[in-house]
């Protein structure tokens, strides 16, 4: 039997940080889980949670969506007044409970956790150096170099030993670090990945996005800056910044799929990102039709906008199953063809007989999107346009989204007619990489390697011609 992924047509959700400081006498175990509650989009494989009483740490880690790696009365067993928890989706590292997340490890002076989102370009290269010197890794992700570097210079404090490492790595990466008295965290010279403050009583707290700060209660205080490291603590906030050139190069992904619509990134509502995003598509893209349906969950912005600017009415059309897992067996062939059914289905009355305009954020393999047109035909629909509110997705990722080889990529190997041919549709058209640029205001700057092939920073020297061409 072979275990079938619902999101074969789209980027993985990488992986969620939350962290929580508190001068009170409080169990803080319950926020991380509901941080981690909220974070869930993010990653679906594992999750984990380490606090801290002052004296000591304690981690409680598992396989499965968060409920069902942490069980309340696990939870309830966790006593401290800081915390730091992970839900993860494996770019590097086999999926297994050994690389859950957050990673615990005691060292001559103490202890130390770490959890980590984002993708290190030169990890392996650290990995060798640090094994020629005697260093024994116990898991295959990312985050344990990052660990062990720490751990190499801690005798001179945990400040300067986190700096000092964190300036030896690159990649992405959006990290919170917990020690018996300290929440740290950590976001990389590009803000590739997110990561942001918030506030509530005298308690801080550090997450991937903001509607983790939402589910706990805090006030949203600000962004942690590319190149900046906070440091927590009973004498409150420090910033330390680690790089001198930085820039704001935010993976494009993020607006586009990852994040929750409700989440606010660098000051931007990612869904009034994505509403622009679909009425600049129309503008670029304008076509008559009957009705325009966004494709659940990460559509639906991008269909509002589009049908904003059309004027076309916007309706449902598509009816999503909300309790399909994330992956699920199917034992023969033509079930696994049929995935995409038990996911989502097609609300005849919106579509038989209309010209149908559906939105979806990305094409990334098309097998789904493939699939979609198919249900849609079914329910009969007269004529279906296909517009994505991204660019052509074109070349790998190495920054924490699970594409490494081109040929994985429809849009590498295909021109936009061949690839309207195979999805069957009347038309297809993509948001230009000019129109991305105008759905954040000021142009802020945005990580567009896998359109353009030009990435924040370098990618991999071993290899990286090969995958390339792969």
């Amino acid at each position: 039997m072979t275990a079938i992924s619902l999101k074969d047509d789209k980027f993985k959700d990488e992986c969620g940080v939350f962290g929580i400081y508190s001068k009170k006498e409080i169990n803080v175990a319950s926020s991380v889980y509901y941080g981690l509650y909220a974070l869930q989009h993010r990653g679906q494989e594992s999750a984990g949670i380490t606090v801290s009483d002052g004296e000591k740490l304690k981690c409680i880690k598992d396989m499965g969506l968060v409920h069902e790696a942490l069980e309340p009365e696990t939870i309830t067993s966790l006593r401290g007044h800081m915390g730091i928890g992970h839900v993860r989706y494996s770019t590097t590292g086999s999926s297994n409970v050994k690389n859950a997340q957050p990673l615990l490890s005691k060292y001559k002076l103490g202890a130390i956790s770490i959890a980590h989102n984002g993708n290190l370009v030169n990890a392996d290269v650290i990995k060798d150096l640090l094994e020629d010197g005697g260093v024994i890794f116990h898991t295959s992700n990312d985050s344990e170099v990052i660990l062990n570097l720490i751990a190499r210079k801690v005798s001179k404090g945990i400040e300067e030993a986190v700096v000092s490492a964190i300036r030896a790595i690159k990649g992405s990466y959006a990290i919170v670090i917990l020690t018996e008295n300290k929440l740290i965290g950590v976001r990389d010279p590009y803000g590739i990945r997110p990561l942001c403050i918030g506030k509530v009583d005298d308690d801080y707290v550090i997450a991937s996005e903001s509607c983790a700060l939402d589910a706990v209660g805090a006030d949203l205080v600000r962004d942690v800056q590319p190149g900046e490291i906070v440091i927590i603590d009973e004498n409150g906030i420090k910033s330390i910044k680690y790089a001198e050139k930085t820039k704001h190069a935010t993976c494009s992904f993020e607006y586009i799929y990852f994040a929750r619509p409700d989440s606010v990134m660098d000051g931007y509502s990612v869904y009034e990102s994505r509403v622009k995003a679909g009425e600049i598509l129309f503008e670029e893209a304008p076509i008559e039709a009957d009705i325009v349906v966004g494709v659940p969950d990460s559509g639906l912005s991008a269909a509002i906008g589009y049908s904003k600017a059309s004027g076309i009415p916007c309706g449902i059309g598509l009816i999503k199953n909300k309790y399909v897992a994330r992956t699920f067996i199917a034992p023969t062939q033509e079930l696994r063809e049929k995935a995409v059914s038990v996911k989502l289905n097609a609300l005849k009355p919106d579509i038989e007989g209309k010209r149908v305009v559906i939105i979806d954020d990305s094409i990334v393999r098309g097998t789904t999107s493939k699939r979609l047109v198919e249900i849609l035909k079914k329910a009969g629909a007269k004529e279906i346009h296909f517009r994505v509110s991204s660019p052509k997705v074109k070349y790998p990722c190495y920054f924490g989204i699970d594409i490494s080889y081109r040929k994985e990529l429809i849009a590498a190997e295909k021109t936009t007619e061949e690839i309207r041919e195979y999805l069957g549709v009347d038309s297809l058209a993509y948001l230009s990489r000019e129109g991305l640029a105008e759905t954040l205001p000021n142009n802020k700057g945005l990580c567009k390697g896998c359109f353009s092939g030009v990435y924040p920073e370098s990618a991999p020297i071993e290899g990286s011609k090969e995958l390339l061409e792969r």
